[in-house]
C-alpha cells in the first residue's frame, strides 16, 4: 500500500491551505483507524517501546495544516508532527518530525505485545521444541514421544506459539502442550484453552484410528507445561476443570537448568482478590454536573437523549455513546486553592484531548462525526463505528437487561466492576444478581474469541472467592460485595455465582463449546447467542447451559 503523505510537509509545490488541511486530516484518520483496529498496539522507536496503548493516551488531529500527534503516559509525553504513514504487514510505519527539527524519524506501530522479528520468533520456537523433547525424554523415559510440532493448523485453531504432541505407552497416551518463556504473557495464559482443544483433537484422532483398524489409544489426560514463575493463572483455571473428564497435570520448566517441576494446582489457595469499595454515584454526578453540561452543549441536540453517563469513581464521570466513551469529567483539588477543579477531556478510546476554548470547535466536529456514524445505520468503515464493539454490545445489554435476560435484576447492574487479583487490576464486564439474590457474572464478546470461556471463568473465580469471604453481621452473614457497599438492601446468596457468556451467534468461536464441556460441574454456566443485528435489535437466538440444556428465548 502506498504511503499517505502530509501536504503540509511533503510537496513544496502543493502549499494551498485547503489541500494541507485535507491531507493532514487524512493522515490523522489513517492513524486513528489503525489504532481503533488494534487497541493493544505499541509505539516503537528504534526498536524500543515508547508507549503501550493499553496504558497510555493519545490525541491526533489536524492543526494549521499539519497532523499533530501527542502521546502521553506516566513515564513520558511526546508531541510529533506526522509526515507520512504507511500500512505494512508488520504494522503501521509513521514518519514523524519533532517540533523544531527538520529531519523526520520513524515510529513503528505494532498490533500486539510480541516485539520479536519473525525470524527471531521462529528460531526461538524451534529451540524450545528441541528443549522440550529433551526434558520430556528424561522426565518420562518409559513413554514414547509422538508427533511433537509447532506447525500452524488453522482448521483446529492451533498456532505456532505452542509445542504440542503426545506421550504414548502401549494403549495409554497423554496429550502434551508447552509454551516457551519468550512468548507474551497473553500467550502463556492462553495455553489451557489450546491444551483442552489439543486433548479433544487427540481423542478424536484416536477414535478415527480405531475406525481404520489401527491400534487404539486411550488419552487419559493432559500435561501442560509453562515457564517457571508463570503458572498461577493456569493453575487457578485448571482447579475448576472436571477431573472426571480427564487427568490434568501442570508443570513449570526452567529453560536454563532444564528442570521440570509439577505444580499442585489443587493446593494453590484461593485466588487473591480484593474489591474496591462502592461509591455514591449520585454524588459523583453532582460534582461533575458543570463539566457534563459543558460537553452536552456541544452534542447535537437531537442526539442528547442517547448519551449514557458512566460513573467511574467518586471524582470521575464518563459520557458514552453506545458504550464508547467520548468525554470524561474529573473533579480534583485545585493547585491554587482548596476549591474543587474540573478537568474535562474529549476523545474516543485512548484518544483524549483537554476541552479548552481553543479545542471546543474540534470537539464539536468530533461529536458531530461520532453521532453521525456510531449508530446501527452508521458507516461501518468508520473507526468510530468499529471502536470497542464489545462495549457497544455491553451497553445494549445494560440498557435492556430485564427484557434480554428475564430473571436478572437490572436495577442492580454493575458495569466494569474493579476487582484486583494476582497483583493486577481486572474489570468485570457486568455483575448483577438474580431474583433469588444469587450473583451473576456476565462476560461479553462481540467478535469470536477462542478464550471466551476461560476469561469468563477468571471473573467467576474472583467473584466466587469474594462472596465466599462470609462474616456474621447482626443476624446474618454477608460477603465482600455487601460489606463494600454493593447491592444495597439485597441479601446476596452464599451460593457460587452463575456465569453467563454472551456473543453474537455467528461470532461464537467453534471451539468455545468444546472448552466449556471440560468445566467442573460446580461452574453453572450459560452460553447466550444473540442475533447478528444486535446493534439494531438485541435478540436471543439460542442458549446452551451446563448440563446440556438448549433453548430459545426462555426465561433465565
Amino acid at each position: 500500500m502506498p504511503a499517505l503523505t502530509s501536504a503540509g510537509d511533503a510537496a513544496a509545490g502543493n502549499s494551498a491551505a485547503g489541500d494541507a488541511v485535507l491531507a493532514a486530516s487524512a493522515l490523522a484518520a489513517l492513524v486513528e483507524e489503525y489504532l481503533a483496529e488494534h487497541p493493544a498496539a505499541a509505539i516503537l522507536e528504534d526498536g524500543r517501546v515508547l508507549f503501550d496503548l493499553r496504558h497510555a493516551r493519545y490525541s491526533i488531529a489536524e492543526s494549521h495544516g499539519r497532523c499533530v500527534w501527542q502521546l502521553w503516559s506516566e513515564e513520558r509525553n511526546v508531541v510529533r508532527s506526522v509526515v507520512s504513514a504507511e500500512r505494512r504487514p508488520s504494522g503501521l510505519r509513521v514518519m514523524t518530525r519533532r517540533m523544531g527539527t527538520v529531519k523526520p524519524t520513524s515510529l513503528e506501530v505494532v498490533p500486539g505485545s510480541d516485539r520479536r522479528t519473525p525470524t527471531t520468533r521462529d528460531t526461538g520456537r524451534r529451540q524450545y521444541l528441541r528443549l522440550l523433547e529433551r526434558v520430556l525424554q528424561r522426565a518420562f523415559p518409559d513413554w514414547k514421544q509422538d508427533g511433537f510440532r509447532t506447525a500452524t493448523d488453522l482448521e483446529h485453531s492451533f498456532g505456532p506459539a505452542y509445542v504440542r504432541g503426545s506421550l504414548v505407552r502401549g494403549p495409554a497416551a497423554e496429550a502434551v502442550i508447552g509454551v516457551g518463556s519468550d512468548e507474551s504473557s497473553a500467550m502463556v495464559d492462553g495455553i489451557l484453552t489450546l491444551g483442552l482443544l489439543w486433548l479433544d483433537h487427540c481423542r478424536e484422532r484416536s477414535v478415527q484410528r480405531v475406525g481404520r483398524g489401527e491400534g487404539s489409544r486411550h488419552f487419559e489426560g493432559l500435561k501442560v507445561i509453562v515457564p517457571e514463575g508463570a503458572w498461577r493463572t493456569t493453575a487457578e483455571r485448571m482447579a475448576w476443570l472436571n477431573r472426571g473428564a480427564a487427568k490434568f497435570q501442570l508443570f513449570t520448566l526452567d529453560e536454563r537448568s532444564e528442570e521440570l517441576v509439577e505444580i499442585d494446582f489443587q493446593d494453590t489457595g484461593n485466588a487473591e482478590s480484593r474489591l474496591v469499595h462502592a461509591f455514591d454515584a449520585g454524588l459523583a454526578r453532582e460534582r461533575a454536573a458543570l463539566g457534563m453540561s459543558r460537553v452536552m452543549a456541544l452534542v447535537p441536540e437531537p442526539d442528547r437523549a442517547q448519551v449514557e453517563v458512566r460513573v467511574h469513581a467518586a471524582t470521575e464521570v464518563g459520557l458514552l455513546l453506545h458504550g464508547l466513551e467520548f468525554a470524561r469529567v474529573r473533579c480534583g483539588a485545585s493547585n491554587r486553592s482548596f476549591a474543587q477543579e474540573l478537568e474535562v477531556t474529549f476523545g474516543a478510546g485512548a484518544n483524549e484531548t483537554p476541552l479548552t476554548e481553543d479545542t471546543e470547535q474540534l470537539c464539536r466536529q468530533l461529536l458531530g462525526r461520532l453521532f453521525a456514524n456510531r449508530s446501527a445505520e452508521g458507516a461501518h468503515v468508520d473507526p468510530l463505528f468499529r471502536l470497542q464493539p464489545e462495549r457497544w454490545l455491553e451497553s445494549r445489554i445494560r440498557m435492556g437487561l430485564g427484557e434480554f435476560l428475564p430473571g436478572l435484576r437490572g436495577d442492580f447492574l454493575y458495569s466494569q466492576v474493579p476487582a484486583i487479583g494476582s497483583g493486577e487490576r481486572g474489570m468485570l464486564d457486568l455483575l448483577t444478581v438474580d431474583r433469588e439474590g444469587r450473583l451473576v457474572v456476565i462476560e461479553v464478546k462481540a467478535d469470536d474469541d477462542l478464550h471466551l470461556p476461560l476469561q469468563g471463568l477468571d471473573y467467576w473465580i474472583r467473584v466466587r472467592a469474594l462472596n465466599a469471604e462470609r462474616r456474621r453481621e447482626g443476624n446474618r452473614e454477608t460477603g465482600a460485595f455487601e460489606r463494600q457497599g454493593y447491592f444495597a438492601g439485597v441479601e446476596v446468596s452464599s451460593r457460587a455465582p452463575r456465569l453467563v457468556l454472551v456473543a453474537p451467534a455467528l461470532r461464537i468461536h467453534p471451539a468455545n463449546e468444546s472448552v466449556l464441556r471440560y468445566f467442573s460441574p460446580e461452574v453453572d454456566w450459560e452460553l447466550v447467542a444473540v442475533g447478528e443485528h444486535w446493534r439494531r435489535e438485541l435478540k436471543v437466538v439460542f442458549r446452551k447451559r451446563s448440563g446440556g440444556e438448549m433453548g430459545g428465548r426462555n426465561p433465565v
